[in-house]
Order: structure tokens, then sequence, then C-alpha cells
């Protein structure tokens, strides 16, 4: 029974987390750490699973119609990789009692921020900052509803970078994914297209999760009944 209500529970929550960017770990843990009857550890390493499925299979359609943005992502998802792997080894390094708490105030937390931010469709960039600038990240994509080319660029590239590396080390620590954060912090702070940040976030989240999911991996925290499931659906 419980190979089946995973598929179906897998299937529903990458059906929802794609289009929002949000990956499907942070919706995955919480709901089969609460009502399945598996240990925190392999909930933590099978959310990675399921947001790394979600995000490799939606990653080479966003580059291919413009959102998702090479130059946005790969410095970002430079940092975030290699703080999320710290993160898994501290998480699975913890007492399963004290992450299980953790967890909760963090979803807690995360259910603040995305009940508070205000998702801005197309923030106004006049000037780039100088390090966007120096890397070039910028471009353009073709909005179907509006029927017209939006012309894009970012600013605050550092603080983004600095929030990238602490979404990195929350995000291997408890196997939540990183789109929860990502769309926020590339929207609201650096100032990029909402469809072009949940885009690029999808494609960062191949990136990150695939990192803290090898820690996993090798620590012996993946489950085949768990993993099997959620990767076809």
């Amino acid at each position: 029974m419980w190979p089946v209500a995973l598929f179906v529970v897998c299937f529903a929550l990458g059906i929802v987390a794609v289009p929002a960017g949000v990956g499907g770990g942070v919706l995955f843990v919480p709901i089969v750490g609460g009502f399945f009857p598996f240990h925190l550890d392999f909930v933590r390493g099978a959310g990675l699973l399921v947001a790394l499925a979600s995000a490799l299979a939606a990653g080479p359609n966003l580059l291919r119609v413009g959102l998702a943005d090479l130059r946005l992502a790969l410095p970002l998802a430079a940092l975030a990789s290699a703080s999320s792997i710290v993160g898994a080894l501290v998480g699975l390094a913890l007492p399963s009692a004290m992450v299980q708490t953790a967890l909760g105030v963090t979803i807690l937390a995360i259910v603040a921020l995305m009940v508070s931010a205000k998702k801005s469709e197309f923030p106004e960039v006049p000037t780039p900052d100088r390090l966007s600038a120096a890397l070039a990240i910028h471009g353009v994509f073709h909005d179907v509803s509006r029927g017209e080319n939006i012309h894009w660029q970012v600013r605050r590239t550092p603080l983004g970078l600095v929030l990238f590396t602490g979404i990195g080390v929350l995000a291997g620590m408890f196997g939540l994914g990183a789109g929860w954060a990502n769309v926020p912090v590339l929207n609201l702070v650096m100032g990029a297209p909402l469809k072009v940040s949940a885009g690029t976030s999808s494609f960062i989240l191949s990136l990150v999760d695939s990192s803290a999911a090898w820690v996993y991996l090798n620590q012996g925290a993946v489950l085949a009944i768990v993993a099997v499931p959620l990767s076809q659906g």
C-alpha cells in the first residue's frame, strides 16, 4: 500500500511544484514525514530526489523557451551546491529528534514567507549592479500572455549570492530542495521577472539537490521503497 500511496502523492506534488518553481521536497518532506512510517533520514534523502526529479524533467524545456537563464543560475547554483553538501553532512550528524524540531520551525517560517512575500511579475531594475553587469546577467524572454518580449536585468547580486549560500545549507540539511526560497530571492531581492525566477529556480534545483542527494546516497539514507515510487511519480 505504501509504495502506491507514495506514487500518488508524488505525482500530485510534481504537478504543483514545477510550475511554481518550488521543487517537491518542501511539500514532500513534511507530508511523508508526518503521515508515512519511514525514518526521517530516508524521508529527507527522498525529498531531495523528489525535487531533483521534478527539476530535471522541467529544466530542458525551461531553458529552450527562455524562462531559465544560465548566466543567472550558475553563479548562484555554484555556491548553493557547495553549501548544500555541508548542510547534508550536518543534518545527518545531528540526532533525528533535533532535526525534526528544527524542520518544523523551518516549515512554519517557509509558510510565513510565502504568505507575506508580495511577488512582482515585472520588477523595475533601472540600473544593474556592478557584479551582474560584469557577469552579463541579463536577458530577454517572450511573454506569451502579453505577446511581447520582456527585457530584464538584476540588482543586488552580492546579497543574492549570500542568501543562496544559506538556502543551500537548509536545502541539504532538511531535504527540502530550495525552490521555496529561490523564487522570492530571485524575484524580490534581485529583481528578475517572476516567470524567469520560477524557471531559473527549477534549473538551480537540478544542480543544488543533486549535490546534497549524493551525500544522502553515500550515507545509505536513500531507501528504494521510498525512492522508486517518487521518481516514477
